[in-house]
């Protein structure tokens, strides 16, 4: 198995993946998915969906473009050049892709990937990926200065002076008689 591969899922999805290459005799090398005019046009579906196919083929194109992309830099090269918290971010992106890709496989094949593994391995790829952005939230949050805090409260706080506390009172007032 490939040391991209972070899920045991995938062994799986790469065997059913070459299973239907063979039956399907698609190239799976090449990204080999790709149809011709020919097909598209023989292929009945309703009239409807011809829009979302074409933005469905384009990110499926965007989403290969990425992948040569990534996967053209060595994996230990790229994570030299990261830190310890991008590293993790980028490890848990990736499972969750192609756990993702995975569940999407399933759902093609008419299988419920709600009742597949691969729903609790989203899961807990999803509660790491909290957990990092704790982390990460916590880095960004701001640190208080307490001697800066400290300073800020006592002078906003005004505190009066012996000689001002003279000239701020007010006299008592007297008492008014009354008159009979």
């Amino acid at each position: 198995m490939p040391e991209y591969c972070w899920s045991p899922h995938l062994q799986v999805a790469e065997s059913e993946l070459e299973k239907a290459a063979q039956k399907e005799e698609i190239n799976v090398t090449d990204g080999g998915m790709e149809m011709s005019e020919d097909d598209i046009n023989t292929e009945e579906y309703p009239t409807e969906i011809h829009d979302y196919l074409t933005a469905f083929e384009k990110s499926l194109s965007s989403v290969d473009e990425m992948l040569k992309t990534m996967m053209s830099v060595p994996r230990s090269e790229l994570l030299q050049k990261l830190e310890p918290l991008e590293q993790a971010k980028l490890d848990l992106v990736s499972a969750y892709t192609l756990n993702s890709m995975f569940w999407v496989y399933l759902a093609t094949q008419g299988i419920n990937p709600k009742e597949h593994p691969v729903k609790q391995e989203l899961e807990r790829i999803r509660t790491y990926m909290n957990k990092v952005k704790e982390i990460a939230d916590k880095k960004k949050a701001s640190k208080l200065d307490k001697g800066a805090a400290s300073r800020f409260v006592r002078n906003a706080l005004w505190e009066p002076s012996p000689e001002n506390e003279r000239t701020s009172k007010t006299p008592p007032k007297a008492k008014k008689r009354k008159m009979d």
